[in-house]
């Protein structure tokens, strides 16, 4: 193995080592410490989004996003959230017209909002261990598309999106996703939910690996590789939320919809 991909996988797992016990703790500490965090990461999403999209007034801009991520994780109205979102969205529409990409500056607001917020309002809904399960998922599609990926290699997924994306690099992480549910749900969830988790498990991996071809397209567009250089060894935050942010609104729907028993 070459030194300098060596030097790049110690950093990525020192990395995560640091800041998985941080997020999980305080996703286990609960309120406030977790919509401190989240304020947080939202505000550097707006950061990176403002300044990863080529603009005149990247300071603006990620004031906006801000502004509608703090109101997605601090508001108890969908009416306030939905009302700041898209007077978000009209005010950067309306400041960016004559941006060069005035549409990928105008879903930065949908994108961070809808996308970072469905896992506050999940975690609102349905309590630290569904949360972490969720987490767990995306994961572990990213853990096993790597680990997979590298190793298998093979038919490439969309090589004119993202050159590195495999084929054995989906399957294995949607099987590791898949192993992941089933020992989590056996371990803190009645047995009789074990397929249904499996099989969402699953259906998560396939939906995270579009929301991270989606970001790979926008990348591509602007010719930038990293979303930033934030996080060492994983680049942008965007570069680690990507199918987060894809399936999140997902989940936090079905669980919605199983916990209000209709």
């Amino acid at each position: 193995m070459e030194q300098s991909k060596l030097n790049k996988i110690i950093k990525r797992v020192v990395t995560a080592l640091v800041l998985i016990p941080i997020v999980i703790g305080t996703m286990y500490a609960g309120y406030p410490y977790l919509h401190m965090m989240a304020i947080v990461i939202g505000a550097l999403m707006a950061w990176e989004w403002s300044n990863m999209v080529p603009n005149k007034n990247a300071v603006v801009y990620s004031i906006t996003y801000t502004m509608s991520i703090v109101s997605a994780i601090l508001f108890p109205s969908l009416i306030a959230i939905l009302a700041l979102m898209f007077l978000s969205a009209v005010f950067i529409w309306v400041k960016a017209k004559n941006e060069a990409h005035r549409g990928l500056l105008t879903l930065g607001v949908f994108y961070i909002t809808i996308g970072f917020g469905s896992v506050m309002w999940l975690y609102d809904t349905v309590g630290f261990l569904d949360t972490m399960w969720f987490l767990l998922m995306v994961w572990s599609v990213d853990t096993g598309g790597y680990i997979f990926g590298s190793t298998i290699k093979g038919p490439k997924l969309a090589p004119k999106i993202s050159p590195n994306k495999t084929w054995a690099g989906l399957i294995g992480g949607a099987l590791l996703s898949m192993g992941v549910s089933v020992a989590y749900s056996y371990a803190f969830t009645v047995a009789d939910n074990v397929v249904f988790y499996a099989v969402l498990g699953g259906i998560i991996a396939i939906i995270a690996q579009i929301g991270d071809l989606v970001e790979s397209y926008i990348k591509r567009s602007l010719n930038i590789k990293d979303s930033s250089n934030l996080i060492p060894g994983h680049g942008g935050i965007f570069d680690r939320v990507d199918g987060l942010i894809f399936s999140a609104p997902l989940v936090f729907i079905l669980f919605s919809y199983i916990a209000s028993g209709i």
